[in-house]
């Protein structure tokens, strides 16, 4: 399995016949240059969102569009797209697994955050904010989305036992990197551990280096743009 940044909290898994889209913020990502954009996204089919703010679903339409691939996600959204924008979208919830055949499920968990996108009547609730296990490959991968630190990541590390974590670790509008340190202890038992949504603007953490001191028994690899990272 490939896991490739996308920088900020967007990602591709490429496994087997799938790939999967995470969040892909393509319009106005500085860390992702647009010459990186159609090679970003060629191929994908199926896109996953956690939620509605614009830096993580602001080209989920446009995109299903243009690939021809459906969106996946919280209930509420889904349904409001399906019907104003005419896409494919499967509206599931927290709780719920999708199977996407070839071996690869998806399931929503729970995040704490806000979910609102904007338009011309001001900001609309898209839902709620959720998480995602992806079970490939005979792994676990838990993508947090944005999130704090969860008293529900210890069932959710316990049921799910997830191998590998992409925890949003930026601090401000999520966890920093010593909450993630600390979620990762406490909760989880994971071999490898991707920081995600930091680095992109400046009141965001620039560095994993608090990350990695704090956890020497996990594998904690700093993500570079478009670079794969094979697990």
């Amino acid at each position: 399995m490939k896991i490739i940044w996308l920088g900020h909290g967007s990602f591709r898994f490429e496994t087997g016949d799938h790939v999967l889209l995470l969040d892909p913020w393509l319009t106005g990502n500085p860390v992702l240059p647009e010459a990186s954009h159609d090679a970003a996204t060629t191929g994908a089919t199926h896109i996953l969102l956690t939620h509605a703010h614009f830096d993580h679903s602001v080209d989920a339409v446009a995109l299903s569009k243009k690939l021809d691939v459906p969106v996946y996600g919280q209930y509420d959204l889904m349904e409001f797209w399906g019907e104003s924008e005419g896409i494919e979208t499967v509206g599931f919830n927290k709780g719920g697994t999708m199977d996407l055949g070839g071996g690869v499920k998806v399931s929503m968990v729970n995040a704490e955050h806000s979910s609102t996108f904007a338009t011309r009547e001001g900001l609309r609730t898209g839902g709620s904010e959720a998480g995602y296990m992806i079970h490939a490959e005979g792994k676990t991968i838990y993508c947090s989305g944005d999130t704090d630190i969860m008293a529900d990541m210890e069932w959710m590390g316990d049921y799910y036992k997830p191998d590998i974590g992409i925890l949003s670790s930026g601090g401000f509008f999520t966890m920093d990197m010593a909450k993630v340190a600390y979620a990762a202890k406490r909760y989880f038992n994971f071999k490898t551990l991707i920081p995600a949504h930091y680095r992109t603007f400046p009141v965001l953490e620039q560095s994993a280096e608090t990350l990695i001191a704090a956890l020497p028994d996990v594998d904690v690899i700093e993500p570079q743009v478009m670079q794969a990272i094979e697990v």
